[in-house]
């Protein structure tokens, strides 16, 4: 029996002729360019997007975008830090009366937050130790050397071949003690970092990146600090600010 080729209606081919036509145009547009890179960029940056079709319209295409972090001490947070946007999901703290002086502290977690969790996946370093030493040598940024040189870590200048600016005299320990110069506080985090990466500090990283306990006694053993007392604070931070949610993270 022979086939027979039943005839499109016109009015379908008018409807596809017309469909084609918008989609083609969309296509061809720059203004689909422009959505997409505007999607890539989004993508790119961590944010969540959707996308909707529509055929009615004449806008084949729609975005809705909505984050899918907020900025916030102890919440969901989006940060910068060296320059890099670092994103994370670090738990909210117990809801309490927070002094002053924590308000203060919290503040400063929050400010270098994602330097020490960039250090932590690059080094495995407990992001809840670098914070905590970062507070303590530093007193939350209002030291000196933190302001001066930007040093958060009391990191000191060995080499006897110093070129201008690379590190400056502070009076510690000693009559004359010498103290790396940074940039930024970033690079004082970065440099927190290649200290601990030394020989004396190998068996910290034996310990698990969750025993903060373990790492801030270690330090102390290691020689970091000559404060006898050294590890039971940078605990007592850890433990007040609720800083092991870093660990959590970045684990």
């Amino acid at each position: 029996m022979a086939r027979t080729n039943l005839p499109i209606p016109t009015g379908w081919k008018l409807l596809f002729r017309e469909l084609y036509r918008r989609v083609h145009q969309q296509v061809t547009s720059p203004y689909t360019k422009v959505v997409f890179l505007a999607a890539l960029f989004f993508v790119c940056t961590q944010k969540e997007i959707s996308f909707n079709l529509s055929i009615a319209g004449h806008d084949l295409f729609s975005i809705s975008q909505q984050s899918v972090f907020s900025h916030g001490i102890g919440g969901p947070v989006i940060s910068g830090g060296a320059g890099k946007a670092l994103f994370t999901s670090v738990a909210r703290p117990s809801d309490k009366n927070w002094t002053k002086k924590q308000r203060t502290q919290l503040a400063y977690v929050e400010k270098f937050e994602a330097a020490a969790l960039s250090e932590a996946r690059k080094h495995g370093i407990p992001a809840s130790i670098t914070l905590a030493q970062g507070l303590l040598e530093s007193g939350h940024g209002t030291s000196t050397l933190a302001k001066r040189n930007k040093n958060h870590f009391g990191i000191k200048c060995f080499s006897k071949q110093c070129r201008k600016g690379h590190c400056s005299n502070h009076s510690d320990d000693h009559h004359k003690d010498f103290f790396r110069v940074f940039e930024d506080a970033h690079g004082s985090y970065a440099a927190h970092s290649q200290v601990l990466l030394k020989n004396r500090y190998k068996p910290l990283f034996k310990l698990a990146k969750r025993d903060y306990k373990g790492w801030s006694h270690g330090l102390r053993k290691a020689g970091y600090a000559t404060d006898p007392r050294y590890g039971d604070k940078l605990v007592a931070l850890i433990e007040t600010l609720e800083l092991w949610r870093y660990d959590r993270v970045s684990a």
